[in-house]
């Protein structure tokens, strides 16, 4: 038998109404938005009501995203679907990192609320956004971006597909060297240029904060976004590198298959991880997760109930 691997959605698939459906149908799922919103009062009727421009603030978008994340976890426990290991892109490693048992679950939002608010203060302070560069290898990418000041390779998603950090009057010069280069620039729907020196002061902050929160081993492995490997040792340092380092999630789910994963479940609103990691390897299983048809599925297919 294969191993089950969750991995938690990034920032950029969130949208107004997600994880509503979920909380209606599963206790559990509903348990955690109560429990989030106990924490940080109104998180729930963001998700469930919240407008575009809402959840495309950094500061929403992360503990939103992370509360839907979790309650589908929950859902899923609740049905006895657990993972033999996680990783999550972006924000999404705080939910694994919580997942794992690492952090427990009012540790986790309350770290990941600092880090959303520290990021959304960094954005505004340098002006940044980022695109996702297709059709162009690693290296291609990395030879455009070096002939522009401040614009950065960020995350290493799949082959063909890396995203790029740069301020946002760098848009239209960079995507016309892309296209020249044979490639083509989608801007993404972020706030910011993140996991790029853009992030520095936030890193440093953030590092402070983790010094403070209690954080175990986690019971299962967890995958790092900095290194792509499983983490080991105290988890603060690569958190906090996280920040403005690049995602090198090719490598993460590469890892995991080698480790024995052959399905994937990927929590969270949307199912761009799922796009990701069929490109990756096209003989793995994926699953989304965030409706109760969702739930159905994966209990069907993954748990054969």
């Amino acid at each position: 038998m294969g191993k089950i691997a969750f991995v938690f959605a990034g920032q950029g698939a969130q949208y107004p109404g997600m994880g509503q459906a979920l909380s209606q149908s599963s206790a559990a799922a509903a348990q955690v938005f109560a429990q989030l919103d106990g924490i940080r009062p109104g998180t729930s009727a963001q998700c469930f009501a919240g407008s575009d421009e809402d959840l495309k603030n950094t500061a929403n978008t992360q503990p939103c995203m992370f509360a839907v994340e979790l309650a589908a976890a929950a859902a899923l426990e609740e049905q006895g679907v657990r993972a033999d290991m996680t990783a999550g892109f972006s924000l999404g490693e705080l939910a694994a990192l919580t997942y794992s048992g690492a952090a427990d679950l009012k540790t986790g939002f309350r770290l990941v609320c600092r880090r959303g608010e520290l990021m959304a203060r960094d954005s505004e302070a340098n002006p940044s956004t980022m695109a996702a560069v297709l059709k162009l290898t690693n290296e291609q990418v990395e030879e455009v971006c070096g002939q522009f000041e401040e614009v950065y390779p960020v995350n290493y998603n799949c082959p063909g597909q890396v995203s790029v950090a740069f301020r946002k009057e760098s848009l239209k010069p960079f995507s016309a060297a892309v296209k020249q280069a044979g490639g083509r620039a989608l801007p993404l729907k972020v706030q910011g240029g993140f996991h790029s020196p853009f992030m520095a002061q936030a890193a440093a902050d953030f590092g402070g904060v983790l010094a403070e929160a209690s954080l175990n081993q986690p019971n299962i492995p967890l995958y790092s976004n900095c290194t792509g490997q499983v983490y080991g040792g105290d988890p603060r340092d690569l958190l906090s590198r996280q920040i403005q380092s690049p995602v090198r999630w090719e490598t993460i789910v590469k890892n995991m298959i080698a480790a024995g994963a052959d399905t994937f479940v990927e929590l969270g609103p949307g199912r761009t991880l799922c796009g990701l990691i069929q490109k990756i390897d096209q003989t793995v299983r994926v699953f989304p997760m965030e409706k109760p048809e969702d739930l159905e599925t994966i209990v069907k297919e993954v748990a054969g109930c």
